[in-house]
């Protein structure tokens, strides 16, 4: 069989022709697999006023950060008024820790919050009208997605980029599906969209045989195959959506700084239609320029790789960040499963820049919609997280890394600690309820009172809820101040509601996601796996029945707590309700949080905005009028996958022509090809084959193109 994109004769179906236009010609690029350990070099770029305002601003960061620090742990210190048990020592170290960790995301936001003021009173945003020198590839990885809705966003791109830089963008579809009807669909849909994609803006499409190494592995094999023709890739995801005009930007960024290496966009989450998917949605428009301002004011050049909606030079990804094998078993050893944060790593360590872009909009991605989906996604990224923890000392890394890896581990350790915390004080509450106070801990004529500071407590209190809540207050303070950006979510009533409202049911999810998350360290200690589901994107909805299975232990921790709390004090139990109060409800809240109804009740009465919701960018409408024609066309996908494919020749021939022929000596024994190939024999129909096929014969049966034709010939033949 043909190989797809090489310049050999016709092959002898109706589809050879247009199947090469599924791939262009290969250009391979060397790809070395990078060690662990290796040296670091210093940076490409020389030196710069900007390189010394990071480290300014770096330096400025860990001193505040210490001093508020230092502050919290003395006053809890002096709540205990010396006299501290070993218990007390814990609860000390416990609080420590956490209270590092929300001074740094406090101060962290206060000076992105100044810098965003800064650059609204200055209004600086540079605009070039030069096309770019380079041609970029956009690589869009889809894992078992919906065909129409990854369609239409890139025939908008397409559309755009042909107009404004034709002939520098091309598109590649990397598909990783694993599932028949998934694979047949998208393939059924792409091949319309490759076909009316020009040499302006060309569209093409592969399919992975073997998806190791997961989106990584994706990613590094069009970079082995495809990379020598292209001088960058834009690497997006299956729901991310990028305006023309960013996109080119980001080449011209690119292409002027011979330097950098990757260029990473802050998303905007868009088009959440549930509860919860609306309640992301508006903190991420509202609060995250503030921590993307925050982050690029001390990332420099050493900033971070979020796994999509980034630019990324490609000769520098090539010889740099060929993701190790790690030594031991998942989930601690094997392949780099969260392979973002380390990729940057790598490119840093070769030298090359990594920086955030906060002035570059039009860049967006959709939200999971529910509590349970994000708790699938984290599972999976909590054990990435960790698993980074092998990098943590490797050597040859930048500091500027080394933070952001510690900073992914803390995203979920600081559930443990905050779990443990909310342990220890319950532990001293027991304590002192149960425990005969002991006076003469040493020899003395002078018994040693216990004396707990309760009015220091509560100043305390109050300044960690402070600086937890300062990112919420600044952030409605830079939408306030400014009244184009305040009308953009409503208006200040508008806005000051949807800011108490995501407060309120932020605080109910928070001690959800705490146990959940803390179960998911457990669960990776004991050596539990998170495997590769695919994501829902819009649709989040459980029965109740199965949200009341799924948090049972939550809702029996809650009782419990309030119950025990209740039984020694009643000031306790109303200091600890925020907490048991939200996992008391949480079967209840994970239930409403995919529905569509809340949602959309309270998108009616403006209630959690978005500036995208009131007037949407032009990308973005671009896409929705795309996807509702799409939508109103016929529903090809209620056709079975295997009639579709062997009932149109055209599709059939497409479809056999793109796949690439495997040598059986090197894949070895295929018993899922070999028991398709038997039932195929013995089915009547192409009806019984489907559904007498395992998923895993399933996938065997159509990367055999002898089998497919051989069935879809005696289905032609059948009255």
């Amino acid at each position: 069989m043909e190989k797809p994109g090489s310049t050999a004769g016709p092959a002898d179906n109706p589809g050879a022709n247009q199947a090469r236009l599924a791939l262009p010609p290969e250009s391979p690029l060397n790809m070395p697999r990078q060690g662990q350990h290796a040296a670091g070099l210093s940076l490409r770029s020389g030196w710069s006023m900007f390189r010394a305002w990071t480290w300014f601003m770096r330096l400025t960061l860990t001193v505040t950060t210490l001093a508020l620090t230092s502050y919290g742990v003395h006053e809890m210190y002096a709540v205990m008024n010396r006299s501290i048990t070993a218990v007390q020592w814990i609860f000390l170290v416990l609080f420590s820790v956490n209270f590092a960790w929300i001074s740094f995301a406090g101060v962290q936001a206060l000076f992105g919050f100044l810098l965003l003021m800064a650059r609204d009173l200055l209004g600086r945003h540079h605009v070039h009208d030069r096309p770019p020198g380079i041609r970029t590839a956009v690589l869009v990885p889809v894992y078992n997605e919906d065909p129409v809705r990854v369609a239409s966003a890139i025939e908008a791109m397409a559309d755009g980029l042909s107009k404004e830089a034709p002939g520098l963008f091309s598109f590649f579809i990397l598909s990783d599906s694993n599932q028949a009807s998934a694979w047949i669909n998208e393939e059924f849909t792409f091949r319309e969209l490759i076909a009316a994609s020009g040499e302006h803006c060309p569209i093409h499409y592969r399919h992975r045989r073997d998806n190791s190494e997961r989106k990584a592995g994706n990613i590094s094999d069009w970079v082995m195959r495809w990379g020598g023709g292209y001088e960058a890739m834009l690497v997006l995801d299956a729901d991310s959506i990028m305006g023309p005009a960013t996109m080119i930007e980001m080449a011209r960024r690119l292409e002027a700084e011979p330097g950098l290496g990757l260029l990473q966009t802050v998303p905007s989450i868009v088009w959440g239609n549930t509860l919860y998917a609306r309640l992301q949605q508006f903190a991420n428009r509202l609060y995250g320029p503030i921590f993307s301002n925050g982050l690029s004011i001390w990332h420099g050049e050493g900033s971070n790789f979020w796994g999509h909606n980034a630019i990324i030079r490609t000769a520098a990804f090539a010889s740099s960040a060929h993701l190790p094998i790690l030594r031991g078993k998942p989930p601690f050893g094997g392949h780099v499963i969260s392979h973002d944060f380390i990729e940057a790593a790598l490119l840093r360590r070769n030298g090359w820049g990594v920086k955030l872009a906060t002035d570059l909009h039009e860049s967006y991605e959709e939200p999971p919609p529910s509590i349970t989906d994000v708790m699938v996604r984290d599972r999976r990224w909590c054990q990435g997280n960790l698993q980074h923890s092998r990098f943590l000392f490797a050597k040859g890394l930048a500091m500027t890394n080394r933070l952001h890896i510690l900073s992914g581990i803390m995203a979920y350790m600081s559930a443990v600690f905050w779990l443990l915390l909310v342990a220890t004080g319950l532990l001293l509450a027991v304590q002192a309820e149960f425990t005969r106070p002991e006076y003469f801990t040493q020899p003395s004529l002078f018994p040693t009172w216990p004396v707990f500071d309760s009015e220091r407590a509560i100043n305390l209190f109050i300044v960690s809820m402070s600086i937890v809540l300062l990112p919420k207050f600044l952030g409605w303070c830079s939408a306030i101040i400014n009244l184009r950006r305040c009308f953009r979510y409503g208006g200040p009533i508008l806005l000051t509601l949807s800011v108490l409202a995501e407060v309120v049911l932020s605080a109910l999810v928070a001690p959800i996601m705490m146990l959940a998350q803390s179960r998911m360290v457990w669960e990776i200690f004991t050596g539990g796996d998170s495997g590769w589901k695919p994501q829902r994107r819009d649709d989040g909805s459980i029965s109740i029945t199965d949200a009341l299975r799924r948090h049972k232990w939550h809702m029996a921790v809650g009782v419990a707590i309030s119950g025990l709390t209740y039984y020694l004090h009643h000031d306790l139990f109303l200091w600890t309700l925020p907490v048991t109060a939200g996992l008391m409800s949480s079967a209840f809240l994970s239930w409403a949080s995919g529905k569509r109804g809340p949602g959309q009740v309270l998108k009616r009465i403006g209630i959690l905005r978005t500036p995208e919701e009131k007037r949407p960018g032009p990308i973005l409408s671009c896409v929705t009028q795309r996807l509702a024609g799409k939508k109103a066309g016929p529903a090809a996908e209620q056709i079975s996958a295997f009639v579709k494919l062997t009932t149109d020749p055209a599709f059939c021939a497409w479809h056999c022509a793109q796949l690439i022929p495997v040598n059986p000596d090197k894949t070895g024994f295929n018993p899922a090809m070999v028991l398709a190939s038997a039932k195929a024999k013995q089915s009547t129909s192409i009806n019984d084959l489907e559904a007498f096929l395992t998923p895993a014969e399933s996938m065997a049966f159509l990367q055999n193109p002898d089998l497919i034709r051989d069935v879809a010939a005696r289905g032609s033949e059948s009255p």
